[in-house]
């Protein structure tokens, strides 16, 4: 469980629960496997014992000083079912502290393992057999983020130990292995701390994050992950105040789509403008009101799908993809492209390996993108006029002349584009239409080696709305 705590002598022994020994199971037992495991420090364990009526061994008041410095307490721990390969082993009432100050380190109510296939972990057992847990049921985890324990964490997030606190309300797992995860769940995150990284000092809040099918995390194949969700984040930092309510992740395209779907993101750029520098505060001021016309907050919505259908001698590539600043722009792509795969390839693995997909035989096919103006280029027109000195209507005209010229230079597809965005710079459209046509045959190759040329490429027809 190192995502918690760093592999130091506590902190194995405090997640790191289990081992096969020999076939006889008695209390002394498992004492005798827990004074193992604690060897290298102090070991008290108040009393050992064996229930009557059914297989359940537990070891109460368990107090271990480690060499480090470091004081571990348990209040029981219990292992249910066949000792040898047991149906449960919970552990509840753990405490970290440090023995000098006894400044609390770490403390979590209750650790539940869903049949382990051990009754106390260590290093020899999980090299002889490797962790695998049916269920995993983690309640009221508090971390000092200042402490090595919460080194392995931090290290994951690109921050390195500093005062704070990490509180995590539940965790919940299913098939969970070193390389596999099937389900896993943390609920109730709050975390504050100073010096985060990139964040600075400040907090947060995440009702939920839920990862489900992730595979490869040892590296023996490619890392893949099937879903994802966040609930409900806000972030307060020294820079960067922000809210999501929702993100959807679905990587899993065997059943022929997927995507990515981002719900409700503010960001509170009023309050960030009050915590950035004062010699930094005018121009993102400025921004700002060109963003959301004075109102302080940017809210941000997104969608990103893909979609695959398998025919008899080809597939057909579709999507359709749409990011929203609200109060400001929005951008919207459609597209509906046959594709014949390089041999032996299947559309899964196409869509996780992009060469493969760079290398696919297109087939024609239509794209449409759509531009919504929703304020933002009248706002930015009002600024390039304040700032040149000059009128809103000579604006308006350099734009038409650099959009000619840059179609004298790059053809009439370009000028067609441009010109279509100069009648939305004037305010007698919000709104612009790109159709693109594909040539009968082609790969995404062909476009990335002559970017320049792509207009030439493709048949375009430009609509203004």
């Amino acid at each position: 469980m190192s995502f918690f705590i760093k592999p130091t002598c506590v902190g194995i022994a405090t997640l790191s629960l289990l081992v096969a020994g020999p076939s006889f199971a008695t209390p002394e037992r498992l004492e005798a496997e827990l004074t193992a495991l604690f060897a290298d420090g102090e070991l008290r364990i108040g009393d050992v014992s064996k229930a009557v009526l059914r297989d359940r061994f537990t070891a109460e008041d368990i107090v271990y000083e480690s060499p480090e410095g470091e004081r571990l307490k348990i209040e029981r721990y219990i292992v249910s079912g066949n000792y040898d390969s047991p149906d449960e082993v919970r552990v509840e009432g753990i405490r970290v502290e440090d023995s000098l100050t006894e400044l609390l380190l770490m403390s979590i109510d209750s650790a539940v393992f869903g049949e382990p296939g051990m009754a106390v972990f260590n290093d020899e057992s999980m090299q002889q057999t490797p962790l695998n847990l049916a269920n995993l049921s983690i309640d009221n985890i508090a971390l000092d983020l200042n402490s090595e324990l919460a080194g392995d964490f931090l290290y994951e997030l690109g921050i390195g130990p500093a005062p704070g606190r990490l509180e995590i309300a539940e965790v919940r797992g299913e098939q969970l292995s070193a390389d596999t995860i099937g389900m896993l769940e943390f609920s109730g995150v709050a975390m504050q701390g100073e010096d985060l990284g990139d964040l600075g000092s400040g907090s947060l809040l995440l009702d939920r994050l839920r990862i489900e099918a992730l595979h490869g995390m040892q590296g023996e194949q490619d890392e893949h992950l099937g879903a994802m969700i966040v609930e409900n984040m806000a972030i307060e930092s020294d820079t960067l105040v922000a809210s999501l309510e929702r993100l959807k992740f679905d990587g899993d395209f065997n059943d022929g789509e997927g995507g990515a779907w981002i719900e409700t993101l503010e960001l509170d750029l009023n309050r960030m403008i009050a915590l950035a520098p004062p010699s930094e505060r005018t121009n993102m001021r400025m921004v700002s009101n060109v963003l959301t016309d004075g109102s302080g907050t940017l809210a941000v919505d997104a969608h990103f799908e893909g979609l695959w259908k398998e025919q008899e001698s080809q597939s057909v590539l579709g999507g359709d993809s749409r990011i929203m600043l609200h109060d400001a722009i929005g951008l919207n792509v459609n597209y509906d492209i046959p594709v014949v795969l390089p041999k032996n390839t299947t559309p899964v693995e196409a869509l996780r390996d992009t060469r493969l997909l760079d290398a696919a035989t297109l087939l024609g096919g239509d794209v449409t993108l759509t531009l919504d103006d929703e304020g933002l280029l009248a706002r930015l027109v009002t600024l390039g006029a304040t700032m040149e000195g000059v009128s809103e209507a000579q604006i308006i005209e350099q734009a038409r002349t650099q959009a000619k010229g840059f179609g004298m230079m790059f053809g009439p597809e370009v000028q067609s584009v441009l010109l279509g965005m100069v009648e939305l710079l004037e305010g007698n459209a919000s709104q612009l239409v790109l159709n693109i046509t594909l040539p009968a045959e082609s790969n995404l190759n062909t476009y990335a080696q002559d970017p320049l040329g792509l207009p030439s490429q493709l048949s375009l027809q430009v609509e203004t709305r």
